[in-house]
Order: structure tokens, then sequence, then C-alpha cells
């Protein structure tokens, strides 16, 4: 089993980005999947969650701006990031419950310039 992230890169600020999570390999359930990051110098934080239900909870600091989703069919996870912020900037990784055991994704930058 894996998870892959994608869809980093460097957008100015105010700017938009939709990162990307696919889980792929012997896969016969995905319980939650969500994004973390990691700013330099920073403990990794949360950021979102959607559950196998499909309840959803964000960090404070991104609700508004920031959106997850997931596609079932695809197996996979989306964060869209809007008014993005220099402080914004981090390394980015999802995380999901696959066959009830928790794998994290290889992380996705994103450069928020201002």
């Amino acid at each position: 089993v894996q998870l892959q992230a994608s869809g980093g890169g460097l957008v100015q600020a105010g700017g938009s980005l939709r990162l990307s999570c696919v889980a792929s390999g012997s896969i016969v359930s995905i319980g939650g999947m969500g994004w973390y990051r990691q700013a330099p110098g920073k403990q990794r934080e949360f950021v979102a969650t959607i559950t196998g239900g499909g309840r959803i909870i964000y960090a404070d600091s991104e609700k508004g701006r920031f959106t997850i989703s997931r596609d079932t069919t695809k197996n996979t996870a989306y964060l869209q990031m809007n008014s993005l912020k220099p402080e914004d900037t981090a390394v980015y990784y999802c995380n999901a419950y696959i066959n009830r055991v928790e794998y994290w994704g290889q992380g996705t930058l994103v450069t928020v310039s201002s």
C-alpha cells in the first residue's frame, strides 16, 4: 500500500493550489484521509481530515480557506487551498487509514511567496 501526494509548487500570496493524495496497492478499506503540514523549523501540524463517513474537520487557521474532499472511486483525497499566505509554506503530507493501518505519503512542498 502506498500514498502518493502531489500538487505542490510555488505560488504567490493570494493564489491557489490543489493537492492530491492517491492511495494504491492492496486496499480493502480506507477510513479517514487527511492532510498535515510541516513548516521549516516547526513541528508537523494538523490541517484537515475527512472520515470514511464524510465528516470533515479543519484546523482553525485553515477554516474558510482550505477545502478537503475525497473521491472514493479513485481512492483519492484532495486539498483545495485558496487565499494562500506565506505562512502556509510547508511540506504537506497526506495521511490515511488503509486496511486499519495508518499510512503517510512522502510529502509535497508548497511555497507561497509574498
